[in-house]
């Protein structure tokens, strides 16, 4: 089958990959709408708060370019409802006087002369002195929006002061001067009155026109360069922590698995998510344009700034996310906001100056500026001081090389933050290319300097022999020498004739995969304090050594944690092995070369689907093809074909969500044969399958055998004793034998297995009491123990159960002739004949395991009789029983055993074992 290599292949996983990034963006379209419009919302809430401020400031002048104000006319005094606050019944004027009736006609004249509006009486408070005045606006206050305070010296001579609440008020937006709007009017009103009453009550045309001086706008703190900061890194978090989430849960779900169970180059999904990442801000990004002529700023300005901060933080989220910094995907949005906050605290010390200003080390800016946000708000910060006014020039992208002159203490051009951007960014993916390839989540882990070895840029692989345990393991030793005794005599010639061939001069044209000493150890790490400890070790597998030969199956059975899944995902490579080595093909897996030359000739089917719930069969089929390798004109006809090999041809289309659990298991084993690959590993391929199905997928496994070696783990004894050519049973991570069905069977099998079922004759009687069935079955039970010295293994009403030894196969013959004739007197009426079956001999190989563990940790009491006590006993008693005088130094853990005598009816008795 014709497959694309070298950097077309590269491309074609690139554009697999993204694809489908893309499909699942599409399918989940309302959070990738919370994503683009993320940014879209924080910005408008930047315009919100920068119009809301200046709506406070419209009213004022002070923030005004005014190089030759107007003449303004000083307005009448004002209806005291004009006053913001005010309450009613509310007063223009109250006034004093000392009873001088000319300051009474000076009054009158103000209240008859005001321009545009009669003064009514009602509006107007006299009275005798000024005390009793403050006294009334203490107990009215906001009643009254001035006071005229007159006192009449000489006929020539009128004295007044002016009192009005100098207190500012802004009401809507709106600002009130109490100067303006109440003082001047009121002076102004009591000036043309006085004159007019000192000229002989003429009336005089006063007109008074007020003009500020010429002033440039009062310099305000940008909005921008405040909050802009923080609102964008908010918009950066929201759309991350949404991708981060995706990737998480991802790799909870395994779906993570692809770079070490397909042939996908060296960060190619890591480019990928990348890529999608970016594209996704790039898109964010565009919704600062709109802004763009409000805020004065130049476009490349804001996009260059707004895309160089969000790249670097891409990189942060998917290296947290991906090596094990978040667990879980719940987990991604505490994550998210803690980052955010140290974002927000940090950006807020920048806007501050520190360290970006003269007065601090280089030394400072340099790791400061290690944080994007930290950038980005200095950026904005420089941006935001560059338009405090609208006659400040900004900063374009002609003059992004200079500072502004706004900023005296500049120690950054937007260049030189432009290229910190970038350089942070690079920094942060070479970063995440080199955590990824020296501490792996899955994976072969490459050595701390391995971008110094050739064979890592050539592809050069060497077999390197491992069958010793590898440096940080322990006790493997100790571990070998306990399991040495109980291998079967199968396993130790298999585990020799491998140490006693040259790794080197494997037999490629036969074996295809040599497992050689594998051994892999979870290690459990415990916190105190600040240090981590190595607290416990599991050795999951131990000490493994297996030649497996082309065109043939070999199956691999166990208990739920025997090691099973664990020896295919270290042979797969997704997870490293901690000793020993496994050859596939002459490459070890233990070289990261010889790993990418195995993963494009293996394919797997690992024991949890790998799928994405929102592509469909036919879209994973096409995914896995171009991952690996195949030729885009034979991806179609091939995936349609298995497709139909695996009966999905009509549920192609359907989304994998929507699959119940055997059509899972069936599209998974159809991703494992695709690009028709030479080594299969299927993990419990069948699970959840209906036995029609069941058959069918066995048929293409038995078919594919041919030319390709296939490990199978199950649990279904039928499935292996079908299709397994050679058969290893594993319990405690330890190989207990290995051989072919037929193998096992005699060397195990007990012989065979003989079920008689009895004729039911009762006569009155139950059938388990009648006298007649009870002299049939001693005399079947006769008939046996004389012919053949064999005793029932089980019995009940209906059946009896003999297993005859191999060795007295010969006289079966003549047993059955006997039984036949005396089939009436002996009262039975069929006779079934089986060979012991596999699932008798996995039953037996570990109940025989667990009895040589239960023998190696028990120890027996050699002095002094056993004591015993009744079930239901409590521990005080059985204490004092094994703390005796005689027994001071009996250990604390005991066994409890269960004792068969006669004489205990109600109670059950127990014998303890120290």
């Amino acid at each position: 089958m014709a497959r694309v290599e070298g950097w077309r292949l590269l491309v074609q996983q690139f554009k697999a990959l993204l694809l489908k990034n893309l499909l699942l963006s599409w399918r989940r379209r309302f959070l990738t709408a919370l994503h683009l419009t993320s940014s879209l919302f924080f910005i408008l809430l930047i315009f919100g708060v920068d119009i809301s401020l200046k709506s406070r400031r419209r009213t004022t002048t002070a923030f005004r370019d005014l190089p030759d104000p107007p003449a303004v006319p000083v307005d009448p005094i004002l209806p005291c409802e004009s006053g913001f606050f005010i309450k009613s019944p509310c007063y223009d004027f109250i006034w004093t006087t000392n009873s001088s009736s000319v300051i009474a006609s000076i009054v009158g004249r103000i209240m008859q002369t005001n321009p545009g509006r009669v003064i009514p009486d009602s509006k107007v408070i006299g009275f005798k002195n000024i005390e009793d005045a403050e006294e009334w606006l203490l107990q009215n206050p906001l009643r009254c929006t001035g006071a005229i305070h007159m006192e009449e010296r000489s006929p020539s001579v009128i004295a007044y002061g002016i009192q009005t609440n100098s207190t500012s008020k802004m009401e809507r937006g709106s600002y009130e001067d109490p100067v303006f709007k109440f003082q001047l009017p009121l002076q102004l009103a009591a000036e043309r009155a006085i004159t007019a009453n000192l000229l002989g009550g003429t009336y005089i045309d006063w007109n008074v026109y007020f003009k500020e001086f010429a002033h440039p706008p009062v310099d305000v703190f940008s909005v921008v360069a405040v909050i802009a900061p923080t609102f964008l890194l908010a918009a950066s978090m929201f759309g991350f922590v949404i991708q981060m989430s995706n990737l998480v849960a991802e790799r909870e779900l395994k779906l993570r698995q692809i770079p070490t169970t397909g042939h996908v180059y060296d960060g190619t999904v890591g480019l990928c998510v990348l890529g999608i990442l970016d594209y996704m801000g790039l898109l964010s990004c565009f919704y600062l344009i709109p802004s763009l002529g409000a805020l004065w700023y130049d476009v490349w300005i804001l996009l260059i700034s707004a895309q160089q901060f969000s790249a670097p933080v891409v990189l942060i989220f998917p290296l947290s996310s991906k090596h094990g910094f978040i667990s879980k995907s719940s987990s991604s949005k505490t994550v998210g906001f803690c980052i955010f906050i140290i974002g927000f605290l940090t950006q807020l010390v920048t806007y501050f100056g520190f360290p970006y200003n003269v007065s601090f080390a280089k030394s400072f800016q340099i790791i400061w500026s290690f944080f994007p946000p930290n950038l980005l708000a200095i950026a904005l910060y420089y941006l935001g001081r560059a338009t405090t006014n609208e006659q400040d020039p900004g900063i374009s992208w002609e003059n992004r090389k200079v500072c502004s002159f706004s900023e005296s203490d500049c120690v950054l051009t937007m260049e030189k933050i432009f290229v910190w951007l970038m350089a942070t960014f690079l920094l942060w993916l070479l970063s995440a290319i080199y955590i990824d390839n020296v501490l792996p989540v899955n994976g072969v882990r490459k050595p701390w300097l391995y971008f110094l070895k050739v064979s890592y840029w050539t592809g050069a692989s060497t077999i390197q022999i491992k069958d010793k345990p590898r440096d940080g393991s322990r006790n493997y030793d100790a571990i070998d020498s306990s399991i040495d005794e109980k291998k079967d005599e199968d396993v130790r010639a298999e585990e020799n004739s491998i140490k006693t061939a040259d790794a080197n001069s494997m037999d490629k044209e036969n074996v295809a995969i040599q497992v050689r000493g594998l051994m892999k150890t979870f290690t459990k790490v415990s916190r105190k304090g600040l240090c981590w400890k190595k607290t416990d070790e599991h050795h999951a597998v131990k000490g493994l050594w297996i030649n497996i030969k082309k065109d043939s199956l070999f199956c691999l059975l166990g208990q739920n944690g025997a090691g099973k899944s664990t020896t295919i995902s270290c042979i797969t490579g997704v997870l490293p092995i901690s000793g020993g080595d496994v050859l596939i093909y002459g490459d070890s897996i233990t070289s990261p070369a010889g790993m990418n030359q195995i993963r494009s000739h293996m394919g797997v089917c690992p024991q949890f689907d790998v799928l994405w719930d929102n592509l469909s069969g036919l879209e994973h089929l096409h995914l896995f093809a171009q991952i690996k390798g195949l030729h885009p004109s034979h991806i179609v006809q091939h995936s349609m074909d298995l497709m139909e090999h695996v009966k999905l041809t009509e549920a192609m289309h359907v989304q994998a969500g929507n699959y119940s659990g055997g059509m899972k298991r069936r599209l998974s084993v159809a991703i494992a044969l695709i690009g028709d690959p030479k080594i299969v590993c299927l993990d419990e391929p069948t699970t959840g399958m209906d036995p029609v199905t069941r058959r069918h997928v066995w048929n293409m496994i038995e078919e594919a055998k041919v030319g390709r070696a296939i490990i199978l783990t199950t649990h279904s004894m039928e499935e292996a004793d079908i299709l397994g050519d050679r058969i290893a049973i594993m319990t405690r991570g330890v190989m207990r034998c290995i051989g072919t069905p037929i193998r096992l069977k005699s060397r195990y099998g007990s012989g065979y297995i003989i079920n008689v079922m009895r004729k039911k004759i009762t006569n009155g009687y139950s059938s388990s009491s009648s006298p007649t069935n009870h002299v049939q079955r001693e005399a079947f039970e006769t008939f046996f123990k004389e012919q053949l010295n064999v005793a029932p293994k089980q019995e009940n009403e209906d059946f009896i159960t003999f297993i005859i030894p191999y060795d007295r196969e010969t006289q079966l013959p003549d047993i059955f002739t006997h039984l036949q004739a005396k089939k009436d007197e002996l009262g039975f009426s069929d006779i079934h004949v089986s060979l012991t079956t596999l699932e008798d001999i996995f039953i037996h190989v570990v109940q025989q395991t667990e009895a040589d563990d239960a023998n190696t940790e028990k120890m027996e009491i050699t002095e002094g009789t056993q004591p015993s006590v009744v079930h239901g006993d409590n521990f005080d008693h059985i204490t004092e029983l094994l703390q005796g005088e005689e027994r001071q130094d009996a250990p604390p853990a005991v066994i409890l055993q269960e004792l068969e005598h006669p004489a205990l009816s109600s109670a059950q008795g127990w014998s303890i074992e120290l």
